[in-house]
Formats: C-alpha cells, sequence, structure tokens
C-alpha cells in the first residue's frame, strides 16, 4: 500500500505540472503533504519537511550566489571584450562565424541561465547572419546546442534539482562529469565547424568592412545599462571568475562558501557604493528568486518522501519487476532513457519524480546514487529541444524561425552530444556500465 500511495503521488504531482493546473513550486510543496496525511504520517510531516529542507539548503545556497556573482559579471561587461573580439576575427567568413556563435554561446551560459545566454548571443551575432545570408536557424541550433551542454552547471537547474532530490553535492555529482561536459563542447565545436563549412560552399566568404565590425560589436548590450559597465575592471573580474572555477574544481572550500566569498569580493570592487549594490541584486532578484524556491520547495517534497518510506517501498517494487540481467547495468540504462524523459517531461517531474526511485532501485544492485546522478545529467542537450521549454520559445521569436523546423534539424546534433558525453563518461568511470 505505501507503494501504491507513493506511485499515486508522483503520477498526481506530474500530472498537476505537465498540465499546467499547479506551478512546480507549489506542487513540490503541497501534494506531498496531502498524501502524507492520507498515509496516516500527519504527526511526523513537519520534521520531516524540516529534514528535507535542511538537506537542500547548501544547494540552494549555491545558486543564489552564483546567480548573483554571474550577474555582476555580464553586467560589469566581462564578457564584451570577446563579443568585440569575436566579430572582428569572423568577419564575413560563414564557418569562422558558426565558430565564433559556439564559442561565445559556450562562455556566456556560464552563468547557468539559457534566457541570457539566448538573448546576448543573439543580439551580438544576428545581425551579421543577416548581413552576409546565413542562414538565422543555425544561428539558434547552435545557441541550443551548447547551451545543452552547459546546462550541466550545478547552478543551471537540472544538476541542481538532481543534487536536491538524491541529498548530493557538486563534488559528488558535477565535478566528476566535468570531463563529459568538455566532450560534449568539442563535439558542438565540431557541429560548428561542420555547419560554418557547408555555409561558406553556400554562399562564400564576404568582405565586411571593419567600421560596420565595430559599430555592431559596439551596439551589443550585454547586461545593464553604460552605468554599470566596468571596462577597467575586466582584467580583475576575468582573474576573479578563473580563480574562482578553479576552486570549486579543486574543491578548495565548499561550493556555496566559495560563491559567496566571489560575490561579496565582486560586488564590492565593482560597485563600491551602497546604493548601486543594492540595485545590482534587486535586478537578479526575480531570476534567483524563482529558482531557489524551487529548491527548498523540492526539499519539502523529497523529505517526506524519504521520512514515510515511500520512496523504499516503491524501489522495492521497481526492483522485483526489473529483470536480474539488467540490474546491474541501472547507471547506463539511466544515461539513455534521461534524454526522452527529460524531452516529454519537465525536469522537475524527472528529477523530483523519477530519479529518486531510480537511484534507490539501483541501489540494491551496489550502484551508488551519485552515479546514478550523474548518469541522469548526460541526456540534457535533447531536453532544451523540447516544447516544454520556454527559453528556447525565446530563441526561436528573435532569429524568426521556426520550433519544429529547429527540432528537425538539430535533434539529431543534440542525440550526437549527449551519446558523446556518455561515451566520454563510461570511458573515464563516470558512471559503470
Amino acid at each position: 500500500m505505501l507503494a501504491i500511495l507513493g506511485f499515486l503521488m508522483i503520477i498526481v504531482f506530474m500530472f498537476l505540472i505537465m498540465t499546467k493546473r499547479l506551478s512546480a513550486m507549489i506542487a513540490l510543496m503541497v501534494i506531498p503533504i496531502i498524501f502524507a496525511i492520507i498515509g496516516g504520517f500527519w504527526k511526523g510531516i513537519g520534521k520531516m519537511a524540516l529534514d528535507g529542507v535542511t538537506s537542500v539548503a547548501p544547494t540552494g545556497i549555491m545558486i543564489l550566489f552564483a546567480i548573483l556573482y554571474f550577474g555582476i559579471m555580464i553586467d560589469a561587461g566581462l564578457f564584451d571584450p570577446v563579443i568585440s573580439k569575436i566579430l572582428k576575427i569572423v568577419k564575413g567568413d560563414p564557418l569562422k562565424i558558426a565558430i565564433g556563435t559556439a564559442i561565445l554561446v559556450i562562455m556566456v551560459s556560464l552563468d547557468g541561465d539559457g534566457t541570457t545566454t539566448y538573448m546576448i548571443a543573439i543580439s551580438a551575432m544576428f545581425p551579421l547572419y543577416k548581413r552576409i545570408g546565413m542562414r538565422p536557424l543555425i544561428l539558434a541550433g547552435l545557441a541550443v546546442s551548447g547551451s545543452g551542454v552547459m546546462n550541466l552547471l550545478p547552478w543551471g537547474g537540472p544538476t541542481a534539482r538532481a543534487m536536491s532530490a538524491l541529498g548530493l553535492d557538486s563534488s559528488d555529482l558535477f565535478t566528476p562529469v566535468i570531463p563529459s561536459m568538455i566532450g560534449g563542447v568539442l563535439f558542438v565545436l565540431f557541429i560548428a565547424y561542420y555547419l560554418g563549412r557547408k555555409e561558406r560552399k553556400r554562399i562564400g566568404i564576404l568582405n565586411i568592412d571593419k567600421d560596420t565590425l565595430a559599430q555592431q560589436a559596439a551596439a551589443v548590450a550585454t547586461g545593464a545599462g553604460e552605468d554599470a559597465k566596468r571596462p577597467k575592471l575586466i582584467l580583475f573580474n576575468g582573474i576573479l571568475t578563473i580563480a574562482l572555477l578553479v576552486g570549486l574544481i579543486m574543491e578548495v572550500l565548499p561550493t556555496p562558501i566559495l560563491f559567496m566569498i566571489g560575490f561579496a569580493i565582486a560586488i564590492m570592487v565593482n560597485y563600491p557604493h551602497m546604493d548601486m549594490q543594492k540595485e545590482r541584486v534587486a535586478s537578479y532578484a526575480s531570476n534567483a528568486l524563482s529558482v531557489v524556491s524551487m529548491i527548498f520547495a523540492a526539499g519539502i517534497f523529497t523529505g517526506i518522501l524519504s521520512g514515510t518510506k515511500m520512496i523504499d517501498a516503491m524501489a522495492n517494487t521497481l526492483i522485483s519487476h526489473v529483470p536480474a540481467a539488467l540490474g546491474p547495468h541501472f547507471a547506463v540504462i539511466t544515461a539513455i532513457i534521461s534524454a526522452p524523459f527529460t524531452f516529454f517531461m519537465s525536469n522537475d517531474a524527472f528529477y523530483f519524480g523519477v530519479l529518486p526511485l531510480i537511484a534507490k532501485a539501483a541501489s540494491a544492485y551496489g550502484i551508488d546514487p551519485a552515479v546514478i546522478g550523474r548518469a541522469s545529467l548526460l541526456g540534457l542537450p535533447v531536453h532544451l529541444l523540447s516544447p516544454l521549454v520556454p527559453s528556447t520559445y525565446l530563441l526561436v521569436g528573435m532569429v524568426g524561425a521556426e520550433f519544429g523546423d529547429l527540432q528537425r534539424s538539430f535533434l539529431k546534433w543534440a542525440c550526437g552530444s549527449a551519446l558523446v558525453m556518455i561515451i566520454v563518461a563510461l570511458i573515464l568511470g563516470v558512471i559503470t556500465f
């Protein structure tokens, strides 16, 4: 009965958020409480929910300060010279333009926000695509391909959800996956090279005067207004960002603490006046609140799911129906199914509803939940082409393309990115076969 109650809770949760009857944040808080009461666990609801919220607190803090930090870097103009340089280097060569687009998307995606990435990349490159006659669909496809791989960053959303659902930190889940991300990035650059060569054959290399490129580079707005730019601090901001990323990989301090310190240094140096600091923080409030509130809401969901032992009963039921021969291969199976699962359902439904069940079932075969968590991230390049992702509609709208055309042209490339990442993970032992 406990397993049935748990499965019903997952089904109701997924149905309500996929049909947009409830927002994911509200469903994560309300649905588990209702089912806990139905199951007779009403006396322990408070403790279970609080335990869950406590377990995700480090993840929520990390995401909050990561958003604040990269928001400051964008507003201060850290990426502006990169955009200007790319525009000057690529000139009128479609091959260079395609590769430059991919590099720009990958760099700007460090902030973990797809919407911001698309706005910056399209604003910078779309006029150039139009000027020389390159297909806008290629721009959109490269943007979604690069963002799909960089979506694995722990402050980007899916990884944070996986960490929350499994009670892991970034050193367990994200750091081992970095080589797979690098493999994915290289594949995105290959996509850009391949498509760029095709465009070069189609339209040739055009001469564009330097003045036009300089004007276009100057016209690109990548963050707040000009009063927020800090061109004299670009070197400092670049060194600080590199130091922060190295610290994250080397685990010098816990990830939340590193981002808190990085944010404090960045805002004090770039915006020493109190009023300016308040203004900058307020400008990021909407994005930060929507993501962080989701993480803490997920704490209630996972806390009750674990505290009531529903997840144990559900996992035992799953194990009893999984062929014994497939049990040891749960990690590979998870990596493969993560692509269609995150395409046809939201990240919230998959990571909070399905992933904990898979991880619990796999543990019966001696597979570490961290391995299952890593595997669940490898199909993410496919996710951004899902019709459930709002930012992709913004992307196709900005370039004037059709959503269906983007899917038809780039879904195969997204699957290729996922496959490359899975292969790298298997070769390096990030996930087990």
